[in-house]
């Protein structure tokens, strides 16, 4: 099983690397900036970016004029995005514990920072993702596709695969509608992956 522990450390070791190859907006495909955007850009209320890597995403947000957090369990992930984006906010902190009152958040953004975790723990973050959004706040995520839940050698550490169509399910479950998906097939370069953006339902 993967925890935060390993993967903090296992980011830890590639952090140049990966901030060389990801770490800007320039990596980031214009389709996926502007689902982004559509369903997060100007929201009324504090964002958090889950997972926050190099700061990219959090500095696009707050380009849209979004009150962003970029939040990350990786101190050097950190340390370069407060270097690189003085503007922005950042800090340590990790998906078990967003450390923020109930219904106080307008957006959560989790671009690919929920593939590394244990399947049995998907539905309880879900659950914490709504718990901290106010009612139609949005929340998007990024994952890899496949046909079924299964593990696979990422290269930095294991990560899982979701079928689309289970996460929308379980976005159900934890009290979430989902409003817009944008798949994205094998083209040969990329693992297949999407991203699927969905809003609180309201009580």
């Amino acid at each position: 099983m993967v925890g935060t522990e390993q993967v903090r450390q296992a980011y830890a070791s590639v952090a140049d690397l990966y901030i060389e190859l990801f770490g800007t907006r320039a990596k980031v495909d214009a389709d996926d900036l502007a689902l982004i955007a559509r369903h997060l850009g100007g929201r009324p209320g504090p964002v958090l970016d889950l997972g926050c890597g190099p700061g990219h995403f959090t500095d696009y947000l707050r380009s849209l004029g979004v009150d962003a957090t970029g939040i990350d369990v990786v101190p050097e992930f950190i340390a370069h995005a407060r270097a690189t984006h003085p503007g922005g906010s950042y800090r340590l902190g990790s998906l078990d514990d967003l450390d923020v009152a109930d219904h106080s958040v307008a957006g959560i953004l989790a671009w690919y920072s929920l593939i590394h975790l244990p399947p049995q723990r998907l539905d309880g973050v879900l659950t914490a993702f709504r718990r901290a959004l106010a009612p139609s706040g949005r929340l998007v995520l990024g994952l890899f596709a496949g046909d079924e839940v299964d593990a696979f050698d990422h290269k930095v550490t294991t990560a899982y695969r979701w079928p689309v169509d289970e996460i929308s399910e379980r976005l159900t479950r934890a009290g979430f509608t989902e409003v817009e998906r944008l798949e994205r097939p094998d083209g040969g370069v990329h693992r297949p992956h999407y991203a699927i953006a969905a809003v609180a339902t309201e009580g």
